[in-house]
């Protein structure tokens, strides 16, 4: 069995019922986080309805969370999520911005890593960071069947 993600007649994703189940629960966990919808609609006979222009806004609004964060275990717990919401983003034609972490818009919600050693992460991991997710993207897109 499997579930449907689309706009209108197009697929965008056809996960198993378990991705897909998984999925929606992280949706609704990331929503409340951001206090934004997703524009991932209910899943309805099998078919959950994607609004493109509520989704790119979702996912600009996470993305620029995640460049913003310093902890570990904050980036570790999004990560996939987020390279499987910005894959499905693209494929609905959505427009994702990468803007560097300090470009981005701060709304005073900051997670930091408490270590005995904080340090300050250099420009050049920021930049790894947007290059890891990706390079994750690209590796879940060929497993994300349409």
């Amino acid at each position: 069995m499997s579930q449907y993600f689309g706009m209108g007649e197009e697929t965008l994703w056809n996960p198993s019922n378990g991705a897909a189940r998984l999925f929606l629960r992280q949706i609704a966990v990331f929503e409340a986080e951001l206090g934004l919808p997703s524009g991932v609609g209910p899943m309805e006979n099998d078919e959950c309805q994607v609004d493109p222009v509520a989704l790119g806004t979702f996912a600009n609004a996470l993305l620029a969370q995640h460049q913003r964060t310093r902890h570990a275990i904050v980036l570790a717990l999004s990560e996939g999520f987020l390279a499987t919401l910005l894959v499905l983003a693209e494929r609905a034609g959505a427009e994702v911005g990468w803007t560097p972490a300090d470009n981005a818009q701060d709304d005073g919600l900051r997670d930091f890593q408490v270590s005995p050693h904080p340090r300050t992460p250099a420009p050049s991991a920021k930049k790894a960071r947007g290059d890891q997710l990706r390079t994750k993207m690209q590796e879940l897109a060929r497993f994300m069947a349409r």
